[in-house]
């Protein structure tokens, strides 16, 4: 029997995949999380509501990383066959003001879970995901788009704590053979997202008939760009990993294709029949960390046989809804 442990799990990716899991395999899910500003319960509890059958499956622990797994945490953990690690500290803005704080998270955290790892049975363990960023690359120059192998410039202390965090994933699969993988998301969204989120926050905004800014560069004649993926594709791209990805290696996870944030503003009015009102704003001067445009190249799990399955005006439109119809997440 599989049994996969999710870190982060009552978080906004973590959630998704705890509900991909308990949907499509036949696996055992263990979540643990501290339940900070990201982590959510009623993200997974709204789950299990809708699915009362799956509750056998699950279970729930409360734990900070930045402490080591006790040996009582493990022995009620159990067997683990498949570890998937999302739990990170992750605003850019309290990354600058704090530091430190990060590298206890990110750094010390991933330590932690993977001294954890190190001594499960070597016939249970096998596979260890860790999810890292697009920003251990830094910004991206027009035109470019990084690969898997690209060297790391990171332009603030968070994505240099998941830059840290992944290389110490790299060490232990290299210096204890276990088996790692590594992977890059981009700006990820979909339903039950933080409101404060660019994605929840234009449907909100729009609306209510509000004004939406849009991080631009100095001169307030270009917005910023990202891959945007959603949370369905991102799950969809790990169940694929566990079957398909090799161990040592690293994967980008990215968006169908590039928007930038006014085109993606636009598109969100378009789909949901009202009008935009907008204002472009310096925000990289304003909020220094915050890069203009982030790339990655997802051709390698292209070739693989993996890219995202709906158009990303499908899955705008499928949050678009679900959002309206459950308004309480837009608060």
């Amino acid at each position: 029997m599989n049994r996969v442990l999710i870190t982060g799990g009552a978080g906004f990716i973590g959630h998704q995949l705890i509900y991909r899991f308990l949907r499509d395999t036949d696996y055992d899910v263990v979540s643990l999380d501290r339940l900070d500003t990201s982590g959510n319960l009623n993200r997974i509890k709204e789950i299990l509501e809708d699915n009362p059958e799956w509750r056998h499956r699950f279970d729930f622990f409360w734990h900070d990383l930045k402490a080591p797994l006790n040996d009582t945490l493990q022995k009620q953990i159990g067997k683990i066959t498949h570890i998937i690690h999302l739990a990170a500290g992750s605003h850019v803005d309290r990354s600058i003001e704090d530091p430190m704080s990060f590298v206890m998270d990110n750094v010390v955290g991933t330590t932690n879970l993977l001294l954890y790892a190190k001594e499960l049975p070597e016939e249970e363990l096998k596979l260890f995901i860790n999810f890292s960023t697009d920003e251990v690359f830094g910004p991206a120059p027009e035109g470019v788009a990084y690969k898997e192998m690209d060297r790391y410039d990171s332009g603030n202390p968070y994505s240099a704590s998941k830059a840290g965090a992944e290389e110490m994933c790299v060490a232990f699969c290299n210096t204890y053979k276990m088996p790692i993988i590594n992977t890059h998301t981009m700006n990820v969204f979909g339903i039950r997202q933080h409101s404060e989120k660019f994605i929840p926050l234009l449907i909100k905004k729009i609306r209510d008939e509000e004004k939406v800014t849009i991080h631009s560069n100095k001169e307030k004649t270009k917005a910023g760009s990202r891959f945007y993926i959603n949370t369905d594709d991102v799950a969809d791209g790990v169940l694929f990993l566990l079957e398909n990805g090799v161990v040592g290696e690293k994967y980008n996870l990215t968006g169908e294709r590039e928007l930038d944030n006014l085109e993606l503003a636009k598109l969100v009015a378009k789909l949901m029949d009202r009008e935009l009102k907008y204002e472009m704003v310096d925000f990289h001067t304003s909020r220094p960390g915050h890069d203009l445009r982030y790339a990655l190249d997802g051709s390698k799990m292209k070739m693989m046989g993996w890219e995202p399955k709906v158009s990303v005006e499908g899955r705008l439109l499928e949050v678009i809804e679900w959002s309206l119809k459950n308004e309480r997440w837009l608060k």
